[in-house]
């Protein structure tokens, strides 16, 4: 059977990349349940933030990962849920919250980065055929951060309006 997103080339491109990331996503989740694990897929970057800083704010963590506020609001609260973070309120700015691991994730990290190691051998597996993969995707990342698809496609359509 043939791929309609792969024979739709560059159109398919934006639907190629959310497949592939929504399937990575649930397979992880999948592998975390079957195993017992009380975490979820995206946890892992704000555990590793938070044991290497040991204490940071939303805005902090939203803007070391380049996510959204609200992202990462809605992380924090089920990791809080799960009894893996705890707040407490800033003494010089009541309006900030300061995050850190509880006692119950230094205890379970251990446990969390042998199947986060065993996770990165798996995308470098995954990779091995694409040894500049890494390189070529921040080249992308970093052409939508100077102008993104809405401008560059609004470029397009007034220069094409031009010629016309």
């Amino acid at each position: 059977m043939n791929d309609f997103l792969t024979e739709m080339e560059y159109v398919g491109l934006t639907s190629r990349l959310k497949r592939l990331s929504d399937s990575l996503l649930y397979s992880t989740k999948e592998l975390y349940k079957s195993e017992g694990l009380d975490i979820e897929p995206n946890w892992n970057l704000i555990f590793i933030l938070l044991q290497e800083n040991e204490a940071m704010t939303i805005t902090e963590i939203s803007e070391t990962l380049q996510f959204s506020h609200p992202a990462v609001v809605k992380i924090i609260n089920k990791m809080k849920k799960n009894g893996h973070v705890e707040t407490r309120t800033d003494t010089e700015d009541k309006r900030k919250q300061i995050l850190t691991l509880t006692e119950k994730a230094h205890k379970q990290l251990p446990l969390f980065e042998k199947y986060w190691t065993a996770g990165r051998q798996t995308v470098m597996d995954l990779l091995e055929d694409s040894p500049n993969f890494l390189e070529e995707f921040l080249k992308i990342e970093e052409k939508v951060n100077q102008s993104d698809y809405k401008e560059r496609t609004l470029k397009n359509l007034k220069n094409d309006e031009l010629s016309n």
